[in-house]
């Protein structure tokens, strides 16, 4: 297959390329800057080294990590917008992080939620100043979905395991390559579904269609996904064509609000994320219509234990559109027509892993990404990936798989026994 080459999933017409170093000296209010917000944030194990070799520490023990500002204008925009221009300043290389860029996140991200919790004011301006995540109509999810999925099959390839999956895996066993792991998440899904032989299943948003894939393989459903991502379909046609089940398996290239049918399953595995909370019940709607009397249904998605909006720089520069709700939002699918939840787990050690992997296989690749794009887009995707590893750890996100069955339903398990022992039969 020949190289897709697209644009970057980032807005890099207003970055810089890689800076130099100013040759200015720094003034008082970078200094006093620095140190103010330092100090607010409880004065984190961090070093700081500014661009004429001025050194700020306000700490004795040794720096988890050394951030290094390559010029002052970069801290002068933080003082106006601090998420949008770190994120935008680490891409760039006005800003470098020495150390491990992973344990310096968790660091910044508990420091940023002590900053939050003890100064009412900050937190308040925060809320104010955060952009609200763009919409998901029918219209704005498609753009949202090509800004980050259609970026080329070859880059995602490189990362991802061998089927694709670019959602949370599954690691009942520590010592599993990615690829163990992520069969062991679409079995597990399998299982807590209770598939069975000419079942037949609708999943609203396939990725690269791993998942419809391995039920029809492994427990002879037939499948019908729906994806509004062109180049992921085109893949998943392909595959499935190769595999000799395109007889079992349909994909379509269109958005979930208009599937049609009744099924005996409805599945969706790291879309919701991609909904927007306020087409919530539109889900719920689509779910009761398609869902047959003693159907099952299963929702995967990161979420958060309290409401936030997606950090504002991988809202604007990564996943337009994105919003991880809390359980509680996640209600607003099942409570307007009458399901009854019967399982939620918490996966999210698992996903944190998951992104230990991706990270590992996309560093290693960094000069092919490089070609493919420039430094800008693999420095940005490093902290995006490094940046949520680090927000799993340290629970600023979480990975929530909800099942839910019609509420009227008697023929629903006594026990969670079919997840863990043997194949449903």
């Amino acid at each position: 297959m020949a190289r897709e080459r697209q644009q970057p999933a980032l807005a890099l017409d207003s970055m810089r390329r890689r800076s130099h170093a100013s040759n200015k000296k720094s003034s008082w209010i970078d200094r006093k800057f620095i140190s103010k917000m330092l100090a607010t944030m409880g004065n984190p194990p961090f070093k700081v080294v500014l661009w004429d070799g001025t050194e700020i520490k306000n700490f004795e023990q040794e720096p988890v990590a050394t951030i290094v500002f390559n010029n002052g204008a970069v801290i002068r925009k933080m003082m106006f917008n601090h998420a949008i221009e770190f994120g935008d300043g680490y891409s760039c290389g006005d800003i470098e992080i020495r150390g491990d860029l992973v344990e310096f996140l968790v660091e910044l991200y508990t420091a940023a939620k002590r900053m939050k919790k003890h100064h009412s004011i900050f937190s308040s301006m925060t809320q104010l100043l955060s952009s609200k995540a763009r919409s998901n109509s029918l219209t704005q999810s498609k753009s949202n979905i090509h800004h980050h999925y259609d970026l080329g099959n070859e880059f995602y390839r490189l990362w991802l395991d061998e089927e694709m999956q670019y959602t949370c895996a599954y690691f009942p066993e520590p010592d599993m390559t990615i690829e163990q792991a992520q069969a062991a998440k679409m079995e597990h899904v399998c299982r807590k579904l209770q598939l069975k032989p000419g079942q037949t299943v609708v999943e609203a948003g396939c990725g690269w269609g791993g998942l419809a894939v391995y039920m029809a393989k492994n427990y002879g459903v037939k499948v019908r996904s729906y994806n509004i991502s062109h180049q992921q379909i085109a893949f998943a046609v392909e595959r499935a064509k190769k595999l000799g089940l395109n007889e079992q398996v349909e994909y379509v290239e269109d958005d979930y609000r208009n599937i049609k049918g009744e099924y005996d399953v409805f599945v969706s595995v790291g879309m919701l994320e991609h909904v927007g909370k306020q087409h919530y019940s539109i889900l719920g709607a689509v779910a009761d219509r398609c869902l047959k009397p003693g159907g099952r249904a299963l929702v995967h998605s990161i979420g958060r234990n309290i409401p936030e909006p997606m950090n504002e720089w991988i809202e604007k520069r990564i996943f337009p559109g994105a919003y991880p709700p809390t359980i509680r939002e996640m209600m607003d699918i099942v409570e307007p027509y009458n399901f009854s939840v019967l399982d939620i787990e918490n996966l999210r050690l698992h996903y944190a892993e998951t992104l230990e992997h991706w990270l590992q296989r996309f560093n290693a690749n960094e000069s092919v990404v490089t070609e493919m794009f420039d430094e800008n887009f693999v420095l940005a995707w490093r902290l995006y990936l490094a940046g949520s590893k680090a927000a799993f750890l340290e629970s600023s996100l979480q990975l929530f798989q909800m099942v839910f069955a019609r509420g009227n339903d008697n023929s629903v398990p006594w026990s969670r026994i079919h997840q863990y022992v043997g194949a449903t039969e």
